[in-house]
């Protein structure tokens, strides 16, 4: 009979505790698979699995776990709340609010959860029940200075400033340090009497309680731009890119005051880091064609604006602009630009009239520049500004002149959580939140087998290939096969001396022995690790030639096969002449080649995998590759069929399910995608999380 290794369950759970308190969120989810793996009767570690997921903005994944933690025992508060928390994360209010009611059938004056009910009410826009609440908490907990800011905030959405300052005014009597209502403060002073002077008083107080925050330093800029300190304006967006050297809002402004100043060289610098952070940013693209004219770079311009004009081609402005670019060329179709221009301004101007009228009536004035109409409030990475909502609708075919569109393209952006009010559950500190690293995402990569690996603390060993054990068993070779997707790169010269060492000893070996496959394969894994992929390519050829059901030497002679073709197209890439400006590409393994040219590059790729798998139907790795390999094709329905196949044989595949989870992105479904990463984050796929959170917002 089948024996299973036991684990002390106690000792196991109370390890995956200590590593939560200590926030190392991943690490503690493995203890707690552990523990649900031996024990799923328990209702305990599904729930701190719950607090880990809900860290790591695994929102539904923390609702899931919240769940089965209440059907395992109904009776655990902590988990209805930290359930409703996660819903209320997610858009799920009225689910939340459930659960709120659940825990204060218990605890009725809870402070934490009469607060977090009271938000549920303000985003379902049910402001008297909102009201409500808050009355009741600060009934009960008349100290509690967020209770004050909360309700400010809902009295501003309510159009009541009076009743908002009264109650700014309160918190900060009973604390001093209350951030939120110095920034709500400065809202309401810049908004209701454009009083800058004022805002930058709150705004250097929020400052100097939080100093660490890039936001605050980005909305200070903004206020000290409007006060004509272009000096300090200056200054604070370079402290703000410091703290956040990936948030664009920080390039672009500087970019803007850096134009004011027409210091046009560092300008383009910042729009280019904008580019590359945001992709195809058509307030940058517009920016930088500004830019790029004053340089007289007028074909750099050109291109910019030709870009934005072909993606919105009712856009008057991108017809003006361009007008003025092919008029400094000394272009005849300047005027052609010109007259499209003002023929969409008065088509526009025309159409709009009503719109605009209804607008005024409502108190907004359609002429002001998105500084104008933007509040001090910071948002989260990603969030459309107001400016964005400006630009979208001008794209839309506004009712502007190209002055004033070029206003609001030319206008600063602040960042919008300013006056965040968070919902309290867990404390928020950023050590161990993976999901807030700047890293690139992207797929996976493919499995390969070589002598390196880099183990984690949650990956510490490699991947299982039974033909791989089988190799290592025999010492046929010279060094132990590891199976991983995380090859280290090789600089030590020790180690790559004891390669060179070894291909001169096969070299002899086969010179006077009977050659056999295993030494031709031998020598083609060392030719590979010294990235001679042409020879390593022959070795697997003479190796399959006297062994032609060799599994492993099909296997490593695609990945061969591959690497040569990444290697060729990155030492093409170098050889391109380039402009010096940013590009955007789509990530392919032959950048700028054609869907139908990389497809007939990758044939000998795919025939080996194919191969692999006909051979050993059961190895779960070469339907991951396979389906990798369909994902950088673009053939998403294939690469679907190949990572079901591969979880079907091995249902803890993390990286499969994390590939499978970015292939239903792809395709739209945001649903199963979601599903799929938070189950790789689960099993130790550490950008998951990064994933999540930006595919969530």
């Amino acid at each position: 009979m089948p024996t299973h290794a036991q684990i002390n369950t106690d000792q196991v759970m109370q390890v995956g505790r200590n590593a939560l308190y200590f926030e190392d969120y991943m690490l503690s989810i493995q203890y707690f698979n552990q523990v649900i793996a031996a024990k799923p009767y328990l209702a305990q570690p599904y729930f701190f699995r719950a607090i880990a997921k809900y860290n790591l903005d695994d929102f539904r994944g923390a609702v899931a776990d919240a769940s089965t933690a209440i059907e395992q025992n109904p009776f655990l508060l902590d988990a209805y709340e930290l359930r409703a928390v996660a819903n209320q994360n997610i858009g799920n209010v009225e689910d939340a609010l459930n659960d709120y009611d659940e825990v204060l059938g218990t605890l009725p004056e809870n402070r934490v959860i009469l607060f977090n009910k009271a938000l549920a009410y303000q985003e379902l826009k049910r402001y008297d029940e909102a009201a409500a609440t808050f009355d009741a908490l600060l009934a009960t907990h008349s100290g509690f200075d967020g209770g004050y800011v909360g309700r400010a905030r809902l009295r501003l959405e309510q159009k009541d400033t009076v009743g908002a300052i009264a109650d700014v005014e309160k918190a900060l009597d009973l604390n001093k340090r209350s951030v939120n209502a110095y920034l709500i403060r400065a809202d309401v002073a810049i908004n209701s009497h454009r009083d800058y002077a004022a805002a930058l008083d709150d705004m250097n107080e929020a400052i100097r309680l939080q100093p660490k925050f890039p936001g605050f330093y980005i909305n200070r800029a903004f206020l000290r731009h409007n006060l004509d300190d272009y000096y300090g304006a200056l200054s604070d967006y370079e402290y703000a890119i410091q703290l956040d050297p990936e948030d664009y809002t920080g390039y672009f402004n500087r970019a803007l005051l850096l134009c004011e100043v027409r210091d046009f060289d560092k300008a383009l610098a910042d729009l280019n880091k904008v580019l590359a952070l945001r992709g195809t940013d058509y307030r940058a693209l517009y920016n930088r064609a500004l830019v790029l004219k004053e340089k007289r770079d007028f074909k750099g311009a050109l291109a910019d604006i030709n870009t934005i004009i072909a993606a919105y081609p009712n856009l008057a402005a991108g017809y003006f602009l361009r007008s003025e670019i092919r008029r400094d060329m000394g272009d005849l179709k300047a005027k052609d630009d010109l007259d499209r221009s003002l023929a969409l301004a008065r088509g526009n101007k025309a159409g709009n009239t009503s719109r605009n009228d209804s607008r005024k009536q409502g108190g907004q004035d359609s002429s002001k520049t998105s500084s104008d109409s933007n509040s001090t409030e910071p948002q989260t990475a990603g969030e459309p500004t107001p400016f964005d909502k400006d630009f979208e609708e001008i794209m839309r075919g506004a009712s502007e002149s190209p002055d004033k569109v070029m206003a609001r393209f030319t206008s600063l952006l602040t960042v919008n959580d300013n006056a965040n009010i968070e919902q309290e559950f867990i404390n928020k500190s950023i050590r161990g939140r993976v999901q807030n690293r700047n890293v690139s995402i992207s797929y996976e990569p493919i499995f390969t087998a070589s002598y390196y690996n880099s183990p984690t603390e949650l990956r510490p060993n490699p991947e299982y290939i039974k033909e791989v054990d089988e190799i290592n068993r025999t010492r046929a070779l010279r060094f132990l096969l590891q199976v991983t997707n995380s090859v280290p790169s090789l600089d030590d010269e020790d180690q790559i001396k004891r390669h060179f060492d070894s291909v001169n000893y096969y070299n002899s070996y086969l010179s006077s022995h009977k050659p056999r496959a295993i030494d031709y394969f031998g020598r083609a894994m060392d030719l590979l690790t010294l990235r001679n992929y042409d020879g390593s390519i022959a070795d697997f050829n003479r190796a399959l030639e006297l062994t032609p059901d060799f599994t492993m030497a099909y296997f490593m002679r695609g990945i061969a096969r591959l690497q040569n073709l990444e290697s060729e197209a990155e030492e093409s890439a170098k050889t391109q002449p380039g402009d010096g400006r940013i590009h955007q590409a789509m990530p392919t393994v032959i950048p700028g080649a054609s869907m139908q040219q990389r497809r007939a590059n990758m044939a000998e790729v795919m025939a080996d995998i194919d191969k692999v798998i006909e051979l050993s139907p059961e190895m779960p790795v070469a339907y991951y590759n396979k389906g990798v390999i369909l994902l950088q094709l673009q053939d998403y329905t294939s690469a679907l069929k190949a990572l079901n196949r591969a979880i079907e044989l091995k249902p803890d595949f993390g990286e499969a399910y994390y590939n499978r989870g970015y292939v239903y992105y792809m395709l739209g479904d945001s649903s199963k995608g979601s599903a799929d990463v938070s189950k790789a984050g689960e099993l130790g796929v550490v950008p998951s999380y990064n994933l999540l959170k930006r595919m969530n917002r």
